[in-house]
């Protein structure tokens, strides 16, 4: 819903004056009744026309769906519904020590519900904190980052202040590798592999958008900026045909594609069902869904990104996103970790079709 906002004021002119001049003129008020007049003038060729003040970037990517919003509301009230019930077991538990946590988050669940739930699942409820500070009486549990509430996938939870400080910057400065794997719905693209560089922000309404990667440090409504957004893929199956691969280094010197216009998609053309693997160069909000709906592959799921929620007599109540890996050095030890977390069942039923390599 269009909002006003004082940073981006419209101004509107009348198209009469207030009052009308009686009196005999003079020099003085013959002047100020012609430039009346040039100003009626101009309100006649800009009458209702708003003058935007502030010239903002324009977001490349298509608002969201009004739909979408009423499906979203429904997930979210679902979502949290589920919450109070939901409790992590020791089978989720990919890795663990005194100093952090890592689990496996499934579908529809907030990330601040797994967090409330990792005390059930800790080794011990006094940590060490390994710094030479002596023992911490209870974990002081953080997020070491975020997936959104229908991804599934690996999740760290540090244990100490200090590491999620550690932790925070090897995100920031690029230093954590994370893949993952995407069911996306659209027409089969001509690359195998790809790496899209955008600008990423929010639009005047609120909402995600890619933006031209030369508006990157620009202004946008609300005082934030764009800032720069960068994911490599590569497809694993076209339709079942192709096969799976393990996650190995991606090479994002060839076949680059600076975004810096708006993607002309055929809505027409025939749809597939295309499995990739992203890797996430940045970590920008919903940057993975971003880029899909970009390239015209949205996520299968996905409605506020143009994903389907209805493919082939079934419907979806989330969109089928999974964080398969993610590795880094240990914040404290210094020794390089790989966190693999189990597929979840839509891709599992996808990959008993695909042949392992």
């Amino acid at each position: 819903m269009p909002f006003y906002s004082p940073l981006n004021p419209t101004l509107f002119f009348p198209s009469k004056p207030f009052f009308k001049l009686t009196k005999t003129l003079t020099f003085s008020t013959l002047q100020s009744t012609n430039m009346s007049a040039s100003q009626d003038s101009m309100n006649a060729t800009s009458q209702n026309t708003p003058i935007n003040l502030q010239n903002y970037p324009i977001p490349l990517s298509p608002p969201l769906n009004p739909l979408s919003k009423e499906m979203e509301l429904a997930r979210a009230m679902s979502a949290s519904s589920r919450s109070s019930l939901f409790a992590l077991s020791k089978s989720d538990v990919l890795y663990q020590d005194q100093w952090l946590i890592a689990v496996n988050k499934p579908q529809g669940v907030y990330c601040e519900t797994v967090l409330d739930s990792v005390p059930q699942v800790l080794d011990c409820l006094v940590v060490s904190s390994g710094l030479d500070e002596g023992p911490v009486a209870r974990p002081e549990l953080h997020l070491a980052n975020r997936l959104d509430r229908d991804t599934s996938g690996v999740m760290v939870i540090t244990k100490l202040h200090k590491v999620a400080s550690k932790l925070v910057k090897a995100f920031t400065d690029h230093k954590v590798r994370k893949t993952y794997i995407a069911l996306c719905i659209g027409s089969a693209p001509k690359w195998e592999k790809i790496t899209i560089k955008s600008g990423h922000g929010r639009s005047k309404f609120g909402a995600f958008r890619v933006y031209a990667a030369s508006d990157v440090g620009r202004s946008l409504p609300g005082g934030s900026t764009v800032k720069d957004m960068e994911t490599s893929f590569e497809v694993l199956s076209i339709n079942g045909q192709g096969s799976f691969r393990e996650p190995s280094e991606f090479n994002s010197d060839k076949n680059i594609l600076v975004v810096e216009e708006k993607a002309v998609i055929d809505t027409d053309a025939k749809k597939d069902e295309i499995l990739v693997r992203a890797f996430p160069r940045s970590g920008r909000t919903h940057q993975i869904r971003l880029h899909c709906q970009y390239l015209g592959i949205p996520i299968r799921g996905d409605v506020k990104y143009e994903g389907v929620c209805e493919w082939k007599g079934r419907t979806y109540d989330g969109h089928e996103l999974h964080a398969e890996s993610l590795s880094l050095e240990h914040p404290v030890t210094g020794q390089p970790l790989m966190f693999r977390a189990p597929l979840p069942v839509w891709a599992t039923r996808w990959f008993s079709h695909c042949k392992i390599k």
